[in-house]
């Protein structure tokens, strides 16, 4: 896929969560030099995230589904990323 890494996160966050808010914020210039900091400028991540399908899910199922949905970009592509998930009700 062309574009950035949260580019990409953004496509597979939009297609398995239709979420009503979405924000990828990418935090890497404040690990600059840090461990997991591969000098790619996009290795670390916020992701701001809301969407109906989280309604019924406590927090560490939703950050899961969210890591689910991300597959294997968190780990080899993306050293870390926090998770604000929510339902469109909170």
């Amino acid at each position: 896929m062309a574009g950035t890494v949260a580019d990409e996160m953004e496509a597979k966050l939009r297609g398995e969560f239709d979420p009503t808010r979405l924000e990828i914020i990418n935090d890497s210039a404040k690990h600059a030099g840090h461990s997991g900091d591969d000098g790619s400028g996009e290795s670390h991540f916020t992701i701001v995230i809301e969407a109906p399908a989280f309604a019924e899910m406590n927090r560490l199922a939703r950050q899961r589904a969210v890591i689910a949905a991300l597959g294997d970009m968190v780990g080899e592509r993306v050293h870390a990323v926090a998770i604000q998930a929510s339902a469109p009700t909170q």
